[in-house]
């Protein structure tokens, strides 16, 4: 196994966590699911025509679009479980907190972007970190963002009930400074970044199935040799005039 020299996790643990990653990762599309909610032949030629791209090209993007809509989750994943590596005390619990440490009494949750939680959301959030406190005097509870507005660990102000809450136990932390809190290096964050792309290469290359199937160009052209054609008889079949296309 290649030695991705990150120190705070080893190479056995990052290499199987990623594979779990890439594992759960949407991999296929067929024309079936790409078409499940009727892709809109239109807006697909317009794609194409004002951003200078092929129709292939233009189905292509709309397949990674829909594939990205399920990816998110792998995502969230990816970033909380990390920590269940870290040892001395860290655990990703089923239920409760996404990350906590009852011995240092820190409970974190867990969020892939900063602005992904509306005002309901973030209200709900805030009051779990509440009622926290009060059950443990010595609890400090973060929000962590993993795509934040800059580096940061500062005190989590919300609005709620109408009037302004802040308390310098439920703080606002960004993903590299929770690293740092968990594995005690300011630029681990860093180092899994820049080692990220190597691993998963190394994970695909162990095992070539993982690789992304897209059978949608291979279905369509069976419904037409011009895929923006197949693409209106997949949408409009039994709109007038287009049977025309079948000619």
């Amino acid at each position: 196994m290649r030695n991705y020299n990150l120190g705070f996790i080893s190479n056995e643990d990052i290499f199987e966590h990623v594979k779990i990653t890439v594992e759960s990762y949407r991999r296929e599309i067929t024309l079936d699911q790409f078409n499940e909610n009727i892709v809109d032949p239109v807006k697909l030629t317009f794609d194409s025509k004002v951003y200078g791209k092929t129709i292939q090209q233009a189905i292509e993007d709309e397949c990674f679009r829909q594939i990205d809509k399920s990816n998110s989750n792998r995502i969230g994943y990816f970033h909380q479980n990390i920590f269940k590596y870290a040892g001395n005390g860290w655990l990703v619990p089923a239920q409760g907190f996404d990350v906590e440490n009852d011995s240092l009494h820190i409970y974190a949750e867990l969020k892939n972007k900063h602005n992904t939680m509306n005002s309901a959301s973030s209200q709900k959030t805030y009051m779990k970190m509440q009622a926290k406190l009060l059950d443990d005097d010595q609890a400090t509870c973060y929000l962590v963002e993993a795509i934040s507005t800059k580096s940061r660990d500062d005190t989590w102000r919300i609005t709620l009930d109408k009037k302004p809450r802040s308390h310098n136990r439920i703080r606002r932390m960004s993903m590299d400074k929770f690293y740092e809190l968990v594995f005690g290096e300011a630029d681990a964050f860093y180092k899994l970044c820049m080692a990220l792309p190597e691993i998963i290469e190394d994970v695909l290359a162990e095992n070539e199935s993982l690789a992304l199937n897209n059978t949608v160009y291979r279905e369509l052209t069976k419904e037409h040799s011009d895929l923006l054609k197949a693409l209106y008889l997949l949408a409009f079949s039994t709109y007038e005039g287009f049977d025309q296309l079948l000619k």
